[in-house]
């Protein structure tokens, strides 16, 4: 079903409460933000150290969640792992984890994996949750007889019989499938603004939702606007699932919600019919939505920046990574409906 947005920051204003604009820098209050079902409230502080400073560096990725709760951001110089009261607990730091653009978990056979897209390193990635031991890499398949000149990887996700989805959205925007094993099967998609087209297939994941399942993919740059379109598992266009979303950067699901973070600096909440129900984070400032350049003492409680990556847990609270010099992760706690 396709959507369009006419008024999308109308209606971030109106969803969004908070308070006034001020530095980052002094004690923030709880914002809430959002609307019905989709309520949410910001945890200041959570992730900083205790002299207040974050400890992640620039950050550039996404974020998962593990089976025991524990959060893991990417960021360029590694992966930080954070208990749920926002303190790391254990880090990947070294060549083989820097700059994951995109990362999604999965458990396989008892045993949690995270895989991971590298744009600067060429590459998809597979390391062992427990001990970080790579197991497995994607670099371009040779095979394909594309013979591009650079492969930039932005996204990855893996189905359930173990197929792997990887897609070049910063160079060819092909998206490639491997076997479970790392063998090349298959690609698809090209560059451009056709219905059929990806301008920067940014980002991407199983949508659970639907059976069969499918890809669920941002086409970022996509003109006019930003949008989200279905693909089935062997590479079939199958309709555009929303657009107008400015320039979606990654999707998250939970249940029948999808949560789809916008680089302006926002994120919208769709339902199972793909309606926008929410919208969080809203940034009124031109200049400081969609920029990476916003130092920690110019946070804004309740305000996001450059959107990039998001992820749920298993109570339905959302952990929002912007893409930021100083490295910006933050906690939003679902609320109960009154």
């Amino acid at each position: 079903m396709k959507r369009t947005i006419h008024s999308l920051c109308l209606l971030a204003a109106s969803l969004l409460i908070a308070s006034p604009l001020a530095p980052a820098l002094q004690a923030a209050e709880p914002v809430v933000m959002g609307s019905g079902a989709m309520t949410f409230q910001t945890v200041p502080g959570w992730g900083l150290r205790p002299d207040g400073n974050s400890p992640l560096g620039a950050t550039h990725g996404g974020v998962v969640v593990d089976k025991s709760g524990n959060i893991y951001t990417s960021t360029n110089q590694g992966v930080f792992v954070f208990s749920p009261q926002g303190t790391v607990v254990h880090t990947y730091l070294g060549d083989d984890y820097k700059s994951l653009h995109d990362m999604e978990i999965r458990e396989e056979e008892g045993e949690e994996y995270i895989y991971g897209a590298r744009n600067q390193n060429a590459e998809g990635i597979k390391f062992k949750v427990k001990g970080g031991d790579v197991v497995l890499r994607l670099p371009f398949p040779q095979e394909s007889g594309l013979g591009l000149k650079r492969f930039s990887p932005t996204a990855i996700t893996v189905a359930g019989n173990g197929d792997i989805y990887l897609s070049d959205g910063y160079a060819s925007n092909h998206i490639f499938v491997f076997d479970k094993t790392g063998k090349y099967l298959r690609h698809f998609g090209t560059k451009g603004n056709g219905e059929k087209e990806f301008n920067t297939a940014h980002g991407m994941t199983l949508d659970t939702r639907y059976t069969p399942n499918r890809l669920l993919i941002c086409d970022r740059n996509h003109q006019p606007k930003g949008r989200l379109v279905h693909y089935d598992l062997e590479g079939n266009y199958i309709e555009e699932v929303v657009t107008g979303l400015g320039m979606p950067t990654s999707v998250a699901i939970q249940g029948d919600y999808v949560s789809v973070p916008d680089l302006h600096g926002r994120l919208v909440i769709l339902n199972k019919s793909n309606t926008i129900i929410a919208v969080l984070g809203n940034n009124p400032d031109p200049k400081k939505g969609r920029s990476f350049n916003v130092p920690q003492n110019q946070w804004v409680e309740g305000v996001f920046s450059g959107t990039h990556g998001s992820y749920w847990d298993q109570d339905g609270n959302l952990y929002v990574q912007d893409w930021n010099v100083s490295g910006r992760l933050m906690k939003l706690v679902r609320l109960p409906v009154k």
